[in-house]
């Protein structure tokens, strides 16, 4: 697991959530691995309770499944929470490229080109880590450009599923379309096309069912299917 340093004015409890948050959606906590709340409060170098607490939020998210007897595990990627959460992004983030077509100022189309301008450089060096960084940022500030923080910030904590199909995409799909992506929003925002813009954001966010079966040739064991989750259900 990767450990980073405290954010500032963050608490035991802030901090356990991110760390363990983070670890998941860049797996380097695998789906179907077992976690220890003991080991991870020892690993973060804190008391067991800001760990226990931050492991009940993931839970509620669906990042952390706990079972009776056997403990906690860290949650299968599940295509039906994927379907959900990228419904929900494509209705926000459309909303806001068509806002922004009307709002941005020259200033911020220059912010979002430096950010794309990173995305190349990370790409051609294959840092998947940095370019899921990258994009993260590049989306928030979409976000906050139209003064929709607060929006990003909620919708978020529901991404954690579709977030790690977005890092296996990253790993093991061969044509990696996001810097493409990325410079059509920019450029139909530039232009001022709400319809360019909307489709462009639409295709970006529905990519990963073009990468789905790659990912799902490489990675079967981080999946959850239907008839699992029937018996999951049963126990």
């Amino acid at each position: 697991m990767d450990i980073y340093r405290p954010a500032l004015k963050e608490s035991a409890r802030e901090y356990a959530l991110r760390q363990i948050r983070e670890n998941i959606i860049t797996l380097k906590l695998k789906p179907g691995s077992a976690i220890s709340e003991n080991e991870l409060a020892k690993e973060l170098g804190m008391s067991r309770t800001p760990v226990r607490e931050a492991l009940q939020e993931l839970q509620k998210i669906n990042l952390i499944e706990v079972y009776p007897q056997r403990g906690s595990v860290i949650s299968h990627i599940d295509f039906d929470i994927v379907e959900e959460t990228v419904f929900l992004r494509r209705v926000l983030e459309k909303a806001v490229v068509e806002e922004l077509c009307d709002t941005i100022t020259e200033e911020k189309l220059l912010e979002l080109d430096k950010n794309i301008k990173l995305q190349e450089f990370y790409l051609d060096t294959r840092s998947q880590e940095k370019i899921l960084e990258l994009d993260n940022e590049f989306h928030r500030s979409l976000f906050v450009m139209c003064n929709k923080e607060r929006i990003y910030n909620l919708m978020e904590r529901m991404l954690g599923h579709f977030d790690r199909i977005r890092a296996l995409s990253l790993y093991s799909v061969k044509e990696i379309k996001i810097v493409a992506d990325h410079k059509a929003i920019v450029n139909a925002i530039r232009l001022g096309d709400k319809k360019l813009a909307a489709e462009a954001i639409v295709k970006h966010l529905s990519r990963y069912k073009l990468d789905q079966s790659e990912i799902m040739e490489k990675y079967p064991e981080y999946f959850v299917f239907e008839n699992e989750k029937a018996v999951v259900s049963s126990n």
